[in-house]
């Protein structure tokens, strides 16, 4: 079932709402002083703000586990194992990186391969990645790189990963924020804390209670069409022990010759995918897999991305294009204050 709301409004990502932090501390009467904590900074040219409840401070342990999915997962670190991965240094993984890619292939057959961390080339020639353009690719181009594209073609065994491809790559950034804020809660809840709330990016990690002993209170952005960051509420949810994620096209896009594209590719056709929604906030078990499915829905019809959605039991909301918006919600999403 979807309930479908029109919102006059203007446009969404996913951003986060610390409310009541009451001068950032609270505190709990125990033979071990319970404080609720605050850690923040910048971290894969991101920023990062995590709220957890625990007698010590862990920053240390939050920023080593920040550094290891790095190391092993960034593809713009020189030295990261992802990036001997796809320059053919090496063809050995971790735990974390055997994580993601195992997640990524259930995805991307799940989503009739809308979801493709391969898809790094074509995103590269329409002048999304690393390389700036002067003009749109042809369809030569596209058809070179959609050869090198298909991660249902790669095989993981052990801990050896075989690409479709030598020239192959694995950008895995659609799910690595989320993956991140799974591994620095796994980390803070092995120094025994079980109320957090870890935000890198706009990807949330959240478990137990806020300070205030209510679940933690989680804003979405309203999908503003400027060049800042403006943070415009659309709504409230109040949520715990989940992961949650927006994926959006209205701030990510070039102008071309035959109008505006969106960041999105679709590793079908090879070219940006001219979806109706603006953008997709997903409410899932993990922050890994509901940030795999928010950049998932933005490359399928908005149809078939509730039907993902439903069949994953996870929950959606979804801004729709049009004067004024439309907010389709799937039916297990949570109540919405606006």
């Amino acid at each position: 079932m979807k309930i479908s709301t029109i919102l006059q409004s203007r446009k969404a990502n996913l951003s986060y709402l610390f409310l009541a932090l009451a001068a950032a501390i609270f505190s709990l009467c125990s033979c071990n002083r319970q404080e609720y904590r605050r850690s923040e900074g910048i971290v894969w040219h991101t920023t990062y703000n995590i709220v957890y409840q625990s007698s010590a401070d862990l920053s240390d342990t939050i920023t080593r586990a920040m550094r290891n999915v790095e190391m092993s997962l960034s593809p713009f670190q020189r030295n990261s194992l992802i990036s001997k991965i796809n320059s053919c240094e090496d063809d050995s993984v971790d735990n974390l990186i055997a994580a993601v890619f195992t997640e990524s292939q259930r995805i991307n057959v799940a989503s009739a391969g809308a979801f493709d961390p391969t898809v790094g080339p074509l995103v590269n020639i329409w002048g999304f990645g690393n390389e700036s353009i002067t003009a749109e690719p042809t369809q030569q181009a596209i058809d070179s790189c959609l050869a090198l594209v298909g991660i249902a073609d790669c095989r993981l065994v052990g801990n050896t990963i075989t690409k479709k491809a030598p020239n192959t790559q694995f950008n895995f950034s659609a799910i690595t924020k989320g993956f991140g804020c799974d591994e620095v809660a796994r980390a803070i809840e092995r120094n025994g804390c079980n109320n957090y709330m870890v935000e890198i990016g706009g990807e949330i990690a959240l478990k137990g209670m806020n300070p205030n002993g209510e679940k933690w209170r989680v804003m979405v952005d309203a999908p503003i069409d400027t060049a800042a960051v403006v943070h415009e509420r659309l709504a409230i949810i109040e949520v715990t022990d989940c992961g949650i994620a927006t994926s959006g096209n209205y701030r990510n896009y070039r102008e071309g010759a035959n109008g505006r594209y969106g960041h999105t590719i679709s590793p079908t056709t090879g070219r940006p995918f001219a979806s109706e929604i603006l953008s997709a906030t997903i409410i899932a078990p993990t922050a890994m897999t509901a940030d795999a499915l928010a950049t998932a829905s933005m490359a399928m019809p908005l149809d078939s991305a509730v039907s993902l959605i439903e069949a994953e039991s996870c929950a959606a909301l979804f801004v729709v294009a049009g004067t004024p918006w439309e907010i389709i919600i799937t039916s297990k999403f949570p109540q919405i204050e606006y």
